[in-house]
């Protein structure tokens, strides 16, 4: 299965961080060093994905610019010998790599905003799309690896699965699980947001898809929950061609401030360069 194409929504305003980003997109904001979008865009790499296709708006032409190619500056830090920093602003997302921005217009919801990419898919092409906003933390392969391993075994569209508290599932699409082999879910119903004693399960779609080119054929305009285009309605139209893959990792809702702060503390304790001092940090706060 070969994968070249990934969608990244991002046409959000990210009110919930205002005022930090009122002139910087949510997705530029960075988990120590390196902003959200980078982590996703590397992420999709590491199946093939050389066209990343930002579903945008106008005012978030820092996305774009954020993986243009700056020679000064990588020349500046080669010549102060930072060869390592040179190399971390260098070809991000590979050598071959193509950035794409399509205008989303009026957000209309997510499964709007997937369906904005329609004209770049090819017929019969998988690809996947990432929210950014989940930032999920891995120890061998990532989401995207484990996603299409279960995409080959089943030769079907996939949607990636986390366990959810009982007080979240109504944030969340929620899957109705025909049966289960392992991490893999073959699935019946998918539902929006439900409230708790409507849910099927407290198996909730996080962040990951990969799809097939036929999911714009169950995309359309009628709104769903939230009075929104949702993608759930397309998948639920097409459900017997889905499986749900229940991931190995972690994962940081950094579309919350919570979640982002974990996410940053997360990563900091992984930095070989940062590591001491946080643990110290937090030996102090010990009494708190």
């Amino acid at each position: 299965m070969i994968i070249k194409k990934a969608v990244f929504p991002v046409a959000g305003f990210g009110t919930r961080f205002l005022p930090a980003t009122k002139a910087t997109p949510k997705e530029m904001l960075p988990i120590v060093d390196k902003p959200l979008i980078q982590y996703a865009v590397e992420e999709a790499a590491k199946i093939g994905v050389e066209e990343f296709i930002f579903i945008t708006h106008h005012a978030k032409g820092s996305i774009q610019q954020h993986f243009m190619e700056n020679e000064m500056l990588h020349e500046m830090l080669i010549a102060q010998g930072k060869t390592e920093l040179a190399q971390s602003i260098h070809k991000i997302g590979g050598s071959n790599a193509r950035y794409i921005t399509v205008d989303q217009g009026e957000p209309k919801g997510l499964g709007h905003a997937i369906g904005c990419a329609k004209g770049l898919i090819d017929p019969d092409e998988f690809f996947v799309v990432i929210l950014a906003d989940d930032l999920i933390k891995t120890d061998g392969d990532n989401v995207l690896e484990q996603m299409v391993e279960s995409a080959k075994e089943t030769n079907k569209q996939v949607l990636a699965l986390e366990k959810v508290r009982e007080s979240d599932i109504s944030k969340f699409g929620v899957v109705s699980p025909d049966r289960r082999e392992g991490r893999i879910s073959h699935l019946n119903g998918i539902v929006e947001k439900p409230k708790l004693e409507d849910a099927p399960s407290d198996l909730a779609v996080v962040g990951r898809y990969l799809f097939n080119q036929s999911i714009f054929n169950h995309i359309n305009d009628i709104p769903g929950a939230n009075n929104e285009i949702q993608i759930t309605d397309a998948i639920l139209r097409d459900i017997d061609n889905f499986i749900g893959y229940e991931f190995e990792g972690e994962r940081f809702d950094c579309g919350s401030k919570v979640g982002y702060v974990k996410a940053n503390v997360a990563y900091g304790l992984s930095n070989d360069e940062l590591n001491g001092d946080l643990l110290d940090y937090f030996k102090d706060l010990k009494n708190l």
